[in-house]
């Protein structure tokens, strides 16, 4: 056949089909729009084609070219949890898949194909569709810029358009750990999700190593939830419910002796001898500007404790990025994904003080400093709630600042770089609020 296979470019195109298609015994073949399709070797098993939308220099998916009703259902699903400047689009590029025009315009097309041995599943889809009984999917696959720290996303469908599962690929050991660790969460949250205040969560239906990568996948959400408002207050019922797992309150510990100190002092001291994460990565983290950055971050760390050593919270778990494009509404359940970050043994709070904290630097694009002052904003009109005086107000946001620089430099020593936004600016305010 005739094209150029994607994997060799450094484009968003690129990065994902190396990432979704790493074996090399498959075989990728790009054709612009409007070029004739050829007809494969005999030699090679067609696995299957997408259409690159809109182009290979922007492309955005790679909608399955099988039944029209699959290639449709692959950009009408989960639309309605997406803004309305979104949602136009994909509904007619959808039309356009139903109804055939979209094939009739010839996109550019990604064919996938391998020769006849060796036999067996070479690609994710076949994976994931032979340990689910064996019929037949399809895949839906996202496309965004070259990024460490992104994770391909692929929506799997049956030959009648339904949605089958939602999978996440960890291509680099940022990701990989990401990944492994929204699993391990799942698992653990499923007993309790949806009872009482504890939010819906996807249920996990797969896990594990595949080609190198880390995958998980999970059941797809309702087809009628529906996105929660940037502008609605955070639910503090919910929150406490991940935080206590269900249960009653945890009796206050002091910060001292806590697993959670002794974790940030271990985070710490890695972030000293490697500040710029060249020893996990391989090489320099991007964006690395203060070679004293961990030494910072450790000696802050040990402030913390000084000051706060004695003061008692309570611990819990935490959904790890608590924001409102992470939840959803079904059947008046609050539904709650992404649980990529979540983990134990952390002030109760945190997941209030991470959503202040990102409605105010990605929605309103402020500084880390005003991402901080709305943490302290929140916490103190949530106090009541949390039944968290002043001090125990402090010691949430200055240790949850912390931990946010500490997910920063383990990302960057994982390969994805440093968060501009986020480095070194929120270390200059921890140190500055460390010593007020």
């Amino acid at each position: 056949m005739t094209g150029t296979d994607p994997r060799r470019r450094d484009d968003g195109l690129g990065w994902v089909t190396r990432a979704v298609f790493p074996d090399e015994r498959v075989r990728l073949t790009l054709l612009p729009a409007g070029a004739s399709q050829p007809a494969l070797d005999p030699a090679d098993r067609l696995l299957a084609r997408y259409a690159v939308v809109p182009s290979p220099a922007r492309a955005r998916f790679l909608l399955p070219l099988g039944p029209r009703r699959v290639t449709a259902a692959s950009v009408w699903a989960y639309n309605a949890l997406r803004p309305l400047r979104v949602r136009l689009p994909r509904a007619l590029l959808g039309l356009a898949a139903r109804t055939g025009v979209l094939q009739v315009t010839r996109p550019a097309v990604l064919t996938v194909s391998a020769g006849p041995e060796p036999a067996g599943q070479l690609t994710l889809v076949d994976h994931l569709a032979a340990h689910s009984g064996g019929a037949r999917w399809y895949a839906a696959i996202g496309v965004r810029p070259p990024d460490p720290n992104h994770k391909p996303t692929v929506q799997l469908f049956d030959a009648a358009g339904r949605p089958r599962g939602y999978a996440k690929i960890g291509w680099n050991d940022a990701t990989r750990e990401l990944v492994r660790a929204e699993a391990a969460a799942l698992a653990a949250v499923a007993p309790v999700a949806g009872v009482g205040d504890h939010p819906v969560v996807p249920r996990l239906l797969a896990a594990g190593e595949w080609s190198g990568q880390a995958v998980t996948v999970v059941e797809p959400l309702p087809a009628d939830v529906r996105g929660v408002g940037v502008g609605e207050p955070p639910q503090v019922a919910a929150v406490l419910a991940v935080a206590r797992r269900g249960g009653a309150p945890a009796a206050p510990q002091p910060l001292a002796g806590s697993a959670f100190l002794d974790r940030l002092r271990r985070s710490a001291a890695a972030a000293a001898s490697d500040p710029d994460g060249t020893a996990a990565a391989g090489g320099p983290a991007a964006g690395a500007a203060d070679p004293l950055a961990g030494r910072r971050l450790a000696a802050a760390v040990e402030r913390l404790a000084e000051r706060f050593e004695q003061v008692r919270v309570e611990f819990g778990h935490w959904h790890g990025d608590w924001v409102p494009w992470n939840l959803g509404r079904y059947a008046g359940r609050l539904v709650a994904w992404d649980w990529e970050h979540s983990g134990p043994e952390v002030p109760v709070g945190f997941d209030l003080a991470h959503d202040a904290f990102q409605r105010k630097l990605v929605l309103d694009g402020a500084p880390a400093a005003s991402a901080a002052a709305a943490v302290d904003a929140q916490l103190h009109r949530l106090a009541p709630a949390l039944g968290v005086d002043a001090e125990r107000r402090r010691l949430i946001v200055q240790s949850y600042l912390i931990e946010m620089w500490l997910r920063t430099w383990r990302l960057a020593a994982g390969g994805a770089g440093w968060n501009p936004a986020l480095h070194p600016a929120l270390l200059d305010v921890i140190e500055q609020r460390g010593a007020d």
